[in-house]
């Protein structure tokens, strides 16, 4: 049990009675330590802490991600919001502030787009939601003129560690693209694999969930699940394989796949899991945290640098988990960087 994320316990009790022996069936005892989201930290907590902006940290749940991140020497908080209020919610947490430096700014919209200000100017590497809703500060991120914008489409993914599943799995997208065109889902797939490899996942397995794992042209999830896959054929996604359209259970469980016949080396083994919509990508992440027991932390990829999205209901551990493969993606950003400018020297 030592060595294994999940242990299970079952076995048989024997009763003795007048009439005889009855053998009764215990219930099956599962037992997880959530090891993988802790593999995550270690790796983040072995370099320099990254500057982060943090829009609008006025409750007690966005200054605690904010402090736990800094207390691991994962980040430097610039809190970005209203002054005495984030100091009365500090108080009344018991959380330090004072080492943080503090931008008065007290009204949401305005205190998203200085953090993103910030983020543009060189002082932060990486932002992060307060308790301001995430459409404010997306809507900030997204600014024509004074976003975070690349030629990348933005999206949402979430790092699930699931007791029952053996490796930390992606999902994607659940929080930002509603209904995403191919072309989108083209820019979703690539921006989860790219986090993937920040995260040491070499060459990850990328399933395109869909209700069937046949194409059906009533279906229009099938048809682009094809063609993604083509599109991973022709180098127009490139560092994964693809494989799909997959049901959810071929793409997770080798007997499932197995039983239909499928072969894949993706099939029933994923490290992605790419859905069709938004809706069922929140779903199926908020089934795996209520059903089956699984961490959730998420991070906003695509924009110039990575973004935080914490929520009130995150425990402490999934709150450090997102600000570590946050600081993971903004270290590797800049090792590009300076790997670049080195080059032209």
């Amino acid at each position: 049990m030592a060595s294994d994320p999940l242990a299970c316990l079952t076995g048989t009790a024997i009763r003795q009675t007048e009439h005889g022996h009855f053998r009764i069936e215990r219930p099956e005892i599962r037992a997880s330590r959530h090891q993988r989201f802790h593999e995550l930290m270690v790796s983040a907590s072995g370099g320099p802490a990254v500057p982060v902006a943090v829009a609008y940290p006025a409750d007690a749940a966005s200054l605690a991600a904010a402090n736990e991140g800094a207390a691991l020497g994962l980040i430097i908080p610039i809190l970005v919001g209203p002054a005495k209020k984030m100091q009365s919610a500090a108080r009344q947490a018991g959380i330090d502030i004072c080492a943080f430096r503090v931008i008065d700014q007290p009204q949401s919209g305005a205190a998203a787009a200085r953090a993103v200000q910030l983020v543009r100017a060189g002082e932060a590497a990486l932002l992060m939601k307060g308790s301001l809703h995430t459409d404010e500060l997306m809507h900030a991120v997204v600014a024509p003129e004074t976003g975070l914008r690349t030629a990348r489409r933005l999206s949402h993914v979430y790092l699930m560690d699931v007791p029952t599943y053996p490796r930390v799995l992606l999902i994607t997208d659940a929080a930002v693209n509603i209904t995403p065109t191919l072309a989108e889902k083209k820019d979703i797939v690539q921006n989860a694999i790219d986090l993937a490899h920040v995260m040491g996942i070499e060459q990850p397995r990328v399933a395109i969930l869909c209700a069937v794992e046949t194409v059906n042209p009533e279906m229009r999830c099938t048809l682009d699940a094809a063609c993604l896959c083509k599109m991973a054929d022709r180098g127009q996604i490139t560092g994964a394989l693809l494989d799909g359209p997959l049901a959810f259970d071929n793409a997770i469980n080798l007997a499932a796949a197995s039983q239909k016949g499928i072969v894949s080396e993706v099939a029933g083994q994923a490290d992605i899991l790419v859905v069709p919509d938004l809706e069922a990508g929140n779903m199926l992440a908020k089934q795996l945290s209520y059903f089956a027991g699984a961490d959730a932390a998420g991070v906003v990829v695509g924009a110039q640098v990575p973004i935080i999205l914490t929520s009130r209901a995150d425990s402490e551990r999934t709150r450090i988990a997102s600000c570590a493969v946050a600081v993971l993606m903004a270290r590797a950003a800049h090792a590009v960087t300076a790997t670049c400018h080195s080059g032209e020297e």
